[in-house]
């Protein structure tokens, strides 16, 4: 339960430990294990019979490989013989065989060859690896990981369903919590310190590319917060000079996406999928519905370094991270920017990747009204983890159409009624 500290609320640290912890077997855990996940990019099997991939997912250790008809198969990381890794098998002739001693499974986990034995045709058959359903969509690799015959109807968010020339994506890894990752896109109030410029990002390129520069005359956004079929929408409100609302809408879709930073052509969509208890992968697409993203939105995306950071060649690791200190430059944080460190990503991995550890204690946090939205996505996330241990399942996963909507920006007279306007981009997109 969580509990009162003076004047403000905090997790307990038995409902942080339900909140960050999604190995098997724990409600989390479960949770998450009910959705379709990203397991990869699709590009990290760019080709039939290409290396197997090792992957981490929900603190499981698994391989991953595209057989010779261009099937994906994600199968558990040992082969059920001995244990031996399956990540240096040989992946050929529509299976991934074992180096050990030539048990070779196919990508629904069928044992297909047992070689070095006389009874290996008949033993065969009474032999199967753990295997889970994948979806390949939109440069992506989804998995599903939970109750066979529960397994949900695939999302409708709508860039799934752009051409490859309409979206850019980003896979990076965290040295945190999934949560702790996540949160800060329902934080606004951090924006205009961790994310500005000094001359209020007037000279920042990509804010611009961005559409509708990010200015920061309100420093002490309120929140309108409503509860939805698919989670929450956030409408982060800043008054404007001219009195007028400007209102960020921002929307949480259980269990881990979100859409943050919208403009009124190029959007956005956040997620952050736990490799284990410490460690997250981050996704992060921009996309357009109308047509191919820009060549000055490529190249800034691409080459820019600051909507997304540059990698050590060969891995998902940023080039700025925890062992350099995230190439903080103090001449740039006294002269320019805020914090010295170049990347918009950077800047928020800076803060969250060790606060308190991997994993924060939440039980030393004195939140204030700026917290709001995190208050409520985490009671939200518990409510949904302990509901399902009573066999009540999230509405989403019978509704997926209910998370077609789209982030946006409004600005709205000072006597609008921000709850009234954010309910149409509550509802599913048709």
């Amino acid at each position: 339960m969580s509990k009162q500290k003076g004047d403000t609320i905090m997790l307990s640290a038995e409902d942080n430990a339900m909140l960050t912890q999604t190995d098997p077997g724990t409600p989390m855990g479960e949770l998450f294990r009910r959705f379709w996940m990203p397991a990869m990019l699709a590009d990290e099997l760019p080709g039939a019979d290409c290396p197997p991939v090792r992957l981490r997912l929900l603190g499981e250790n698994l391989v991953g490989f595209r057989d010779t008809d261009g099937n994906v198969g994600v199968l558990d990381a040992y082969c059920p013989h001995r244990g031996a890794p399956l990540f240096f098998g040989r992946n050929e002739d529509c299976g991934l065989r074992c180096v050990y001693h030539g048990w070779k499974f196919d990508v629904h986990g069928a044992c297909v060859d047992i070689p070095n034995v006389p009874e290996g045709d008949t033993y065969k058959h009474k032999v199967r690896i753990k295997s889970y359903p994948i979806i390949e969509k939109a440069g992506l690799i989804w998995v599903y990981m939970g109750i066979e015959d529960k397994q949900p109807p695939f999302y409708q968010f709508e860039w799934l369903e752009t051409p490859d020339s309409h979206r850019f994506m980003q896979k990076l890894i965290v040295n945190c919590n999934y949560f702790q990752s996540m949160e800060g896109d329902f934080d606004a109030s951090h924006a205009p310190f961790l994310h500005r410029t000094l001359d209020n990002n007037a000279s920042n390129l990509s804010a611009r590319i961005r559409e509708n520069a990010l200015t920061y005359e309100d420093v002490m956004p309120t929140y309108v917060l409503e509860d939805t079929a698919y989670g929450n929408i956030f409408g982060a409100v800043r008054k404007q000079a001219d009195g007028n609302q400007f209102v960020g809408v921002t929307h949480w879709i259980m269990p881990c996406f979100t859409t943050p930073g919208a403009s009124p052509k190029v959007l956005q969509m956040n997620f952050r999928v736990p490799v284990d208890d410490e460690h997250t992968m981050h996704y992060r697409v921009r996309y357009d519905l109308n047509g191919p993203l820009s060549e000055r939105e490529l190249w800034e995306n691409r080459h820019g370094g600051f909507l997304f950071p540059e990698v050590i060649p060969g891995t998902f690791t940023p080039v700025a991270n925890k062992s350099n200190d995230y190439r903080i430059d103090r001449l740039m944080q006294r002269n320019y920017s805020y914090t010295g460190i170049k990347s918009f990503p950077i800047q928020d991995l800076a803060m969250i990747e060790d606060q308190w550890g991997p994993i924060a204690d939440r039980t030393r946090e004195h939140l204030v009204s700026s917290d709001e939205a995190i208050i409520r996505v985490r009671r939200n996330m518990l409510k949904a983890a302990k509901d399902l241990e009573q066999g009540i399942e999230p509405p989403l996963l019978h509704s997926p159409e209910a998370a077609r909507v789209l982030p946006d920006r409004m600005v709205l007279p000072p006597e609008a009624d921000v709850a009234e306007a954010l309910r149409p981009h509550a509802e599913a997109r048709p």
